[in-house]
This record gives C-alpha cells, sequence and structure tokens, in this order.
C-alpha cells in the first residue's frame, strides 16, 4: 500500500515510536482493562500517524494487514477449533488422555504431549498444529484435575515452536537456507540436535517451573464441557486416525515444497500441484473436519442440526481470538510498513560483530521491533547473506549461521506478535500473565537455541 512512499524519519526516531506504542498496548490492555482488539486498532492508528505513514493510505495498510493476517490464521483457528469440538464432544479426546494417562503415567503426561506435538510439529505450521492440539492437551489437564493447563500447555506450544522455527519444511528456516546458500540437508541434521535440548529445556522444565507459580484453569475453548460423556465415545485409535489426517496432508505440501527446492521433483507438474493444494492448512483441515463430522458425529446417531448447532456454537466461541489476532498482525505489519525494521537492520549492520553473533543479535531487534519471526529470519539473512556467502565458512558453519539467525527470530514473543495474542487467547491467558508465560518461554526457547547452536560452530 506505501511501496511509492519513502520514509524520512531516522532510526532513533522510529524506534522511539515503536517503544512507545507498544508501552501504550500495555498500559491501556493492563492497567485500563480496555479490550485488546479496540487497543490494538487504536494504537496501530496512532503509529501510522506517528511514523509518518501517507494519510490517505493509512486505513488501507491496517485493513491490508489485518486482512493478510486473517487469511492466514482465521480458517486455521475456526477449522481447527469445530475438529477439536468435535474431538472433544464425541468423547475422543477423554478417550485419548486416558490412554496416554495409561500408558505413560501421570507424572510423564506432559512429557509425552510435547513428544507428540514434537512428532507432529514437523510436517504442520506452528498455529495450525496448536489448534489441532489442543482438545488432547485440554483433555489430558482436565483428566489429570487441578489448575495446571500450563505445564501442559506450554510444554506442547513450544514443541510446535521450536519445530516452526528451527527445522525445514518450515518457510523460515528454508528461505534462509536458500539466501545463506546452506545445504539443506546439513541444516535439518544440525536443527534437530538444537530442537531436542531446546524443547524438553524451554516447554517441558520452564512448563513444569511456571505452572507451579501461575496456576491455570482448562478453558472451555470448544465450548462448556459436557461432564456427561457419550456412552459410545469413539476408541482411541479412530481419533489418532483422525489427527493424522491433516498431518499427512500437509506434509504432501511441505515436503513437495522442499523436495522442489532442491531440484527432486517438478513443483509445477499437475499432480504436484493437486497435492500441494490438498495439503495446504486449510483445506487438510477442512478435510479431516468433514471426515470428523461423518465419522464422530452421522456414523454415531447425530443429526444434522445438531451438529449444525455444535459447529455454530464453536464458531462463536473462537471468534474474540480470531479478531484479536488478526489486530495483532495488523499492529505488527504498521510496523513493517513504516520502515521500523528497515533502520534497525542498517544501523546494526556495520556493528563488525562476528558474523553468527551479528546474525543472532540482529534477528532478535528484528523480532522485537516488528513481531514476525519469519520476517525478521528472512530479512536478517537477506541482509547477511553476502558477507556469509564471501566468507571462508564450512558448510556445518553456514547451517549453524542459519541456525543462530533462527533461534534470534524466535525471541520475546510480546504485543506486535500475532502468535503472543494466539497462543494467550487459545489458553485464555491474560496479556500480563501471557507476557510472564509465553514472551519468556520465547526467550529461553532463543538463548539455549543460540548457545547449542554456538556449541556445534565451535566444535565443527
Amino acid at each position: 500500500m506505501t511501496e511509492e512512499w519513502t520514509q524520512t524519519l531516522g532510526a532513533g526516531p522510529l524506534l522511539s515510536i515503536a517503544v512507545v506504542a507498544i508501552a501504550l498496548i500495555l498500559f491501556l490492555v493492563i492497567k485500563l482493562r480496555v479490550h485488546a482488539f479496540l487497543t490494538l486498532i487504536i494504537v496501530s492508528l496512532l503509529t501510522a500517524i506517528a511514523t509518518g505513514l501517507p494519510l490517505g493510505k493509512i486505513v488501507a495498510q491496517l485493513t491490508s494487514d489485518f486482512g493478510g493476517t486473517l487469511g492466514s490464521v482465521a480458517l486455521l483457528i475456526g477449522l481447527g477449533a469445530v475438529l477439536g469440538k468435535l474431538i472433544e464432544s464425541s468423547g475422543g479426546a477423554k478417550a485419548i488422555a486416558e490412554m496416554m494417562v495409561r500408558i505413560f503415567g501421570e507424572k510423564n503426561a506432559a512429557f509425552a504431549l510435547g513428544v507428540t506435538s514434537l512428532i507432529l510439529g514437523f510436517p504442520i505450521f506452528f498455529d495450525a498444529g496448536l489448534v489441532v492440539m489442543l482438545p488432547i492437551i485440554f483433555a489430558v489437564a482436565r483428566r489429570l484435575g487441578g489448575n495446571n493447563l500450563l505445564l501442559y500447555g506450554i510444554t506442547g506450544a513450544a514443541a510446535f515452536s521450536v519445530m516452526h522455527v528451527f527445522l525445514p519444511p518450515h518457510p523460515g528456516p528454508v528461505s534462509a537456507t536458500e539466501l545463506y546458500g546452506a545445504n539443506l540437508g546439513i541444516v535439518l541434521l544440525v536443527g534437530i540436535v538444537v530442537v531436542i535440548p531446546t524443547w524438553y529445556l524451554s516447554g517441558q522444565v520452564w512448563g513444569r517451573f511456571i505452572s507451579k507459580r501461575i496456576p491455570l484453569p482448562v478453558p472451555a475453548l470448544f465450548g462448556e464441557v459436557d461432564e456427561d460423556q457419550p456412552q459410545n465415545p469413539p476408541k482411541p485409535g479412530v481419533v489418532i486416525a483422525i489427527l493424522l489426517i491433516p498431518i499427512v496432508l500437509i506434509l504432501f505440501n511441505t515436503g513437495l515444497n522442499a523436495l522442489g527446492s532442491i531440484g527432486v521433483v517438478d513443483t509445477n507438474a499437475t499432480w504436484a500441484q493437486a497435492l500441494s493444494m490438498i495439503g495446504t492448512a486449510p483445506v487438510a483441515l477442512l478435510i479431516s473436519v468433514l471426515i470428523a463430522m461423518l465419522v464422530l458425529g452421522k456414523f454415531r446417531g447425530e443429526t444434522g442440526s445438531a451438529l449444525e448447532k455444535l459447529v455454530d456454537g464453536t464458531l462463536g466461541t473462537v471468534a474474540s481470538v480470531i479478531l484479536i489476532t488478526g489486530a495483532g498482525g495488523m499492529f505488527g505489519g504498521v510496523l513493517r510498513a513504516s520502515g521500523i525494521g528497515d533502520a534497525l537492520a542498517d544501523v546494526l549492520a556495520d556493528l563488525g560483530l562476528p558474523v553468527i553473533f551479528a546474525a543472532y543479535i540482529i534477528s532478535v531487534l528484528l523480532r522485537l521491533a516488528q513481531g514476525s519471526a519469519t520476517v525478521a529470519l528472512v530479512t536478517t539473512a537477506g541482509l547477511m547473506a553476502p558477507a556469509v556467502l564471501a566468507g571462508d565458512f564450512s558448510t556445518v558453519d553456514i547451517a549453524a549461521i542459519t541456525l543462530a539467525t533462527a533461534a534470534g527470530s524466535v525471541f520475546g514473543s510480546h504485543v506486535n506478535d500475532s502468535g503472543f495474542w494466539l497462543v494467550g487467547k487459545l489458553m485464555n491467558m491474560d496479556v500480563k500473565t501471557t507476557l510472564k508465560t509465553w514472551t519468556v518461554q520465547q526467550a529461553i526457547e532463543s538463548l539455549i537455541g543460540f548457545a547449542i547452536v554456538l556449541a556445534v560452530y565451535a566444535i565443527f
């Protein structure tokens, strides 16, 4: 919307505006209790004006950023919530929870959920994976009782986060791999080495620690839970099969894209495009919902009107989550359109730090400034690529630099990140609690990931 406009403010004023805008959001939401949806719209508008965006294009910029975010998350949240409600109302989530507790025991239930989320997180993106996995997470938390949602929720969410940030075939690490000229296989192998301990420490250990200090009950995200579960709940194997449907379908898309990037598959072929379309997250979830409505609904005796009411009621409960997430994306989009990220990158480009440290720090600051992990990762990679390509680095060194950039891009998710609002609202946390739990988790994930990457860089 602002392609022909040039920013005239320097880095100092732009960064000051960003800091004030973030502080204003926190003040309005935490102190004055203004609804987050309204707050984000107000501050996005004021930020756009303060940074000098053309007045005639501000509203178009805001609605474009809002719509762009909703385009990627609204369908996922809506369809994922319907799938979750079908699984929960049929008794399937409780059946899975009982099975997991029986197999792994109460003490290891959170660990089992995390490992499951790691596996599911390989082909599926963060937001889609989290929404699909939440009914199981909630059911296990209810089954074991107490206000212990953070133990299971943070463990599962952290698993999807580390997979999305560090490992191909997710878009951020794939793009950075291409920009740096890294070997995709080496990035994947080193990434696995980074992901497992990073998840365990920032997810499992942190989740166990923070859940003892911040009790959090399980919310009724998919509507009120009927304590009288159906007499004929589906078998756990049926529920697992339904949950695997979107995972397998999405793997068609991400796997084909990864193979296409290294020239193994012609992604322009009709069959490849058809599988890629089926494997897009919204289509994969739609197919899964339709199958679930048949298997968990109609085949178990539910009438069409009952299923319609179930879908209608579920969408109503997640409408606020969708709108707030879109508004969070709008605020981050305004920060990007104003040139704040570009100004920050230009200032940091000439610091003279070792390449791996410079890549991490620039990525961290871009993440904090504009919110999007993928934008921070890809922007930093584009900025640092000439130095990497011109340097005398080994294949492992370049992979480590790629993953260091990825580690920086996840640092400290806060109010300018749509993911911050997504996690907070899905788990029914207020802003203050989300900052104490999720923001800290993302910072820990970043620091631990970078420390491991540095060790690999130093040893090899």
